[in-house]
């Protein structure tokens, strides 16, 4: 008999909620209130980051119901907890539905509007693409859309409206998202394989995906530093705000032209983790440009 020790149960459903990842896209909602407020509210605050935790934990653990099968077939998700065999489906399901309501819930609490946003998003990334993601590499421009909802959830929780602000917000983090995961999807693609997934843009590692890289990244920046032409009504961004935003975009950019001419792996691992400091670099540069 094993002596090994069974994990918590609670262990589990945060591991199956994706507790880092979670905490990453909750950062992007607090960085959209901070620039949206007007009375600040600790308690809006409160409210929007454990809400926003708990509708990405359970859009995380429905995302991971529906692929078990494929996520044993993959080093990098064999051991999550459902193909691990540390977590029953029915275990998994409960946990989701009960984030997801209480979840929604605190949203709510919020307005009408922030919850509506939580729940579409929510819902693109469960029902829309999960199942997406085996048929076509086109899941990954759907999988934008509610990727990109919580920067603007931020504004939305601050100001109850959907205007000029909250688009620009969405716009830079939909455009964000099409280097970052491409570039994931480029030094994982034996891995996907296995699982019968291909999220490249073309199909294969080619000169064409690398070309799509380079053109989303050149959006991604401009996106970036919209702002500062006066046009995003009140978000606003200084020349010298700008001018960093640029610089981290550029970052990116050189990434995204080494994987050009080289294609390989590991510069495009480079090519998600300057993604991932431009995403943060960027949304604390916009705060602290509000501030100063």
């Amino acid at each position: 008999m094993s002596n090994e020790k069974k994990p918590s149960l609670f262990k589990e459903v945060i591991r199956l909620g994706k507790l880092r990842l979670g905490v990453s896209v909750v950062f992007s909602s607090i960085a959209g209130y901070l620039l949206g407020y007007e009375v600040f509210s600790w308690v809006e605050l409160l409210l929007l980051t454990l809400g926003g935790l708990l509708v990405v934990a359970a859009s995380n653990a429905f995302n991971q119901i529906y692929e078990v099968e494929q996520d044993a077939l993959m080093n990098r998700t064999k051991n999550r907890p459902l193909p691990a065999g540390t977590m029953t489906v029915a275990q998994a399901y409960t946990a989701a539905v009960l984030a997801l309501l209480v979840g929604l819930f605190m949203l709510y609490s919020i307005n009408v509007l922030s919850a509506f946003f939580g729940g579409l998003s929510a819902f693109l990334y469960a029902v829309i693409y999960t199942p997406l993601k085996a048929r076509t590499s086109l899941a990954v421009f759907v999988g934008a859309f509610p990727g990109a909802i919580p920067y603007m959830l931020g504004w939305v929780a601050a100001r109850n409206d959907f205007d000029i602000e909250t688009g620009t917000l969405f716009a830079q983090q939909f455009f964000w998202q099409f280097p970052h995961f491409w570039a994931i999807a480029w030094f994982s693609f034996e891995d996907y394989k296995r699982a019968g997934y291909n999220l490249l843009p073309s199909g294969a590692k080619d000169r064409p995906s690398q070309l799509y890289v380079i053109i989303y990244t050149i959006w991604m920046i401009v996106v970036g530093i919209l702002p500062v032409f006066g046009i995003t009504g009140e978000l606003t961004l200084s020349y010298t705000g700008a001018a960093l935003v640029l610089l981290l975009g550029l970052w990116v950019l050189s990434n995204g032209m080494k994987l050009l001419k080289s294609g390989d792996d590991k510069v495009a691992r480079k090519l998600m983790l300057s993604s991932i400091g431009y995403l943060t670099g960027m949304q604390l540069i916009y705060v602290i440009d509000r501030f100063i």
